[in-house]
This record gives C-alpha cells, sequence and structure tokens, in this order.
C-alpha cells in the first residue's frame, strides 16, 4: 500500500481509527473537514461519526418528551437526514465511513465508544451552536480531553491566522 507518509519515508500512521464527535454544529461541521482529511491521508483509516442524543435526566420530563407519537422514529429520520445531507457528500470514494447514534451523557457515551472501539484518535469541535451549547460542548471537549486514553483533536471554530 502507497501513502503519503511511505512515500517521504515516514513510519505508516498510528492513527487507523478515527472517531469524530458531532453536536451538528458550525463548529463541529467545520471539524469534520479536519476528520476526512485526516483519514484521507492515511489509506486504510476507518472515519467513524457519533452523534450523543441527550437524555433527559428526570424522568418526568422523559416521559413528557417522549409522549408524542413516533418522537424517536422522527429524530432518528432527521439525524439521518442531516448526515446524508451534510457529512456524506465530504466523504471521498474509498474512505470508510460508519454513521452511530447513541443516547446518554455526552461525554461519557464519547469515552465509553472510544474505548470499546479501540479508537485511536477523537476529533471533535470545541463549541456548540448557542451559548449554552458553546458551554456545554466546550466542557465536553475538555472533559474528553481529560479522560481519553487516546490523542484527542479539538478543532476551533476559527483557526488561527497563518503567517
Amino acid at each position: 500500500m502507497n501513502s503519503v507518509s511511505e512515500n517521504r519515508g515516514l513510519p505508516p500512521s498510528p492513527y487507523t481509527k478515527l472517531l469524530f464527535c458531532t453536536d451538528f454544529s458550525e463548529n463541529a461541521d467545520h471539524a469534520f473537514r479536519y476528520a476526512v482529511d485526516m483519514a484521507c491521508r492515511r489509506p486504510g483509516c476507518q472515519l467513524i461519526l457519533l452523534h450523543v442524543i441527550p437524555e433527559p435526566e428526570a424522568q418526568f420530563w422523559k416521559t413528557y418528551i417522549y409522549e408524542v407519537d413516533d418522537v424517536d422514529e422522527k429524530a432518528k429520520h432527521d439525524i439521518d437526514e442531516k448526515i446524508d445531507r451534510d457529512y456524506r457528500p465530504l466523504v471521498p470514494d474509498g474512505i470508510t465511513f460508519r454513521v452511530e447514534m447513541s443516547v446518554g451523557k455526552d461525554y461519557v457515551r464519547i469515552l465509553e465508544f472510544a474505548e470499546a472501539n479501540a479508537v485511536d484518535l477523537i476529533v471533535l469541535g470545541r463549541h456548540g451552536h448557542t451559548a449554552f451549547g458553546r458551554m456545554l460542548f466546550g466542557n465536553v471537549a475538555s472533559k474528553v480531553v481529560h479522560q481519553a486514553r487516546c490523542p484527542v483533536l479539538v478543532v476551533p471554530l476559527d483557526p488561527p491566522a497563518q503567517s
């Protein structure tokens, strides 16, 4: 197999399984481009997209939210549609791309998934899509960075200017 790193005499990349985590924010969309670029530079690399659906902590709210018929099915359909529209077209042919969803506490599910699937690198954006979301997703990124057993790439929305 001929890869960029082999052409330069560098050792093969240790990153063969990349986990990209999304909350569907603008920053997550931006970070996905980094994940795709990394996967393209690593022949045989698998790119996994993980979206964690927050589960209401209070049983009362869970019952209230899921009261509407087929709400789970509609939510899954909407998520699948967004992935098909905004993410899949960016993945070139030849890249193994897999989509996973989980329900629960975001950073906990990310860490559990990474561990259970022997992920080599986690890629995520630093902020969410609202002020509240920025606080939460920044908090998620921080917790993942501090607790992950593998390297983590946290991508800011506005990368520093090139000099």
